[in-house]
């Protein structure tokens, strides 16, 4: 008899992303002449990381892969030092290796959640970059995309935003660091799936707490709207994000190609040819190159684009548009002069 269907359904995906991250290493004889390639899973040890960390553990001897563990210790609850001795207990139970415990000070921009996740990347990058690590596994759900889908929705800051998490993402020079094999599995297969295993899980208390938006949105939010829609809200908003993240990264494209024909030889924008391209292109560019001036992606919005959009489409004279990170836009003589004061 083979394994309970959940326990299949999540060793399936976590196979098929192996596969990937050898496929993305180098030529398959230097391969097989250095040292086996090491996976990690982020693990807070809760359902949905058990279940993908008892994946890995499974899956990767038998492709010739290390797999080991990271949980992040946020100190933001009392006894967080124990719980996190508690999970890598759990994954070293698992036989991964190596296994840590990452402590880190959350600090308070952009509200606790995003303050939390910032520092919770930051730990995992220097821990993926110290152990020399292939890939970082996480394990978002697709119960977790459709909340990250509706938090964009409600957001307003376009297409970009209803594209949710990407199946493999990461940062300048790692940007296939992390992959989410879960994004196609729901919550409570991953929860399942622990059970059958008798692993142990832990309930973040956060992710019931209302002071929380995303802990609202899976508690009062997702319900609601599949009391009004039905149960195919949360697979629908998964396949969106989809199918926005096919649009977006094919207008990014557009974008970064169109952006060199709108410079003049000093690479200065030209109004005017940024006024003949399609609005989602143009404020692509813009916002390419309002970035490359000095302003924050993650602090700037769609009102911030709007506004220096209306420099070429709405141009009645206005003064110069600042912009996060003491960036400033200005329209002189047919050209866009952005740069940082």
């Amino acid at each position: 008899m083979g394994p309970h269907p959940a326990v299949a359904a999540i060793r399936l995906a976590v196979r098929r992303v192996l596969h990937d991250v050898l496929t993305d290493l180098t030529d398959p004889a230097d391969r097989a002449a250095a040292t086996p390639p090491l996976v990690l899973v982020a693990c807070s040890g809760g359902a949905d990381s058990m279940a993908l960390a008892s994946a890995l553990a499974f899956e990767a001897p038998k492709l010739g892969i290390r797999a080991g563990g990271i949980t992040i210790d946020h100190g933001l609850q009392p006894g967080s030092d124990l719980r996190a001795a508690e999970v890598v207990n759990r994954m070293t139970a698992l036989r991964l290796d190596p296994v840590e415990s990452v402590a880190v000070r959350v600090g308070r921009d952009g509200g606790p959640e995003a303050a939390a996740r910032d520092a919770r990347y930051a730990a995992l990058d220097e821990a993926a970059d110290r152990l020399g690590a292939a890939a970082v596994l996480l394990g978002h759900t697709r119960d977790d995309q459709a909340e990250t889908v509706l938090l964009g929705l409600a957001r307003g800051s376009g297409i970009r935003s209803l594209s949710g998490m990407a199946e493999v993402s990461g940062g300048p020079g790692r940007t296939r660091r992390y992959r989410r094999p879960f994004l196609h599995i729901d919550r409570q297969t991953a929860r399942k799936a622990c059970m059958v295993q008798s692993l142990p899980v832990w309930d973040d208390p956060h992710n019931i707490d209302p002071a929380y938006t995303r802990s609202r949105l899976r508690h009062e939010g997702l319900p609601a709207l599949e009391k009004a829609l039905g149960k195919g809200v949360v697979e629908a908003l998964a396949r969106t994000a989809q199918l926005s993240r096919d649009d977006a990264d094919a207008l990014d494209a557009w974008a970064a190609d169109a952006e060199a024909g709108v410079r003049d030889a000093d690479g200065r924008l030209e109004c005017a040819k940024l006024y003949a391209l399609p609005p989602a292109v143009r404020r692509r560019v813009l916002r390419r190159a309002v970035v490359a001036a000095g302003s924050p992606a993650g602090s700037l919005f769609a009102r911030h684009i709007e506004e220096v959009d209306r420099l070429i489409t709405g141009w009645r004279g206005q003064g110069a548009i600042n912009l996060p990170g003491r960036v400033e836009a200005q329209r002189q003589g047919g050209r866009l002069v952005i740069r940082q004061g």
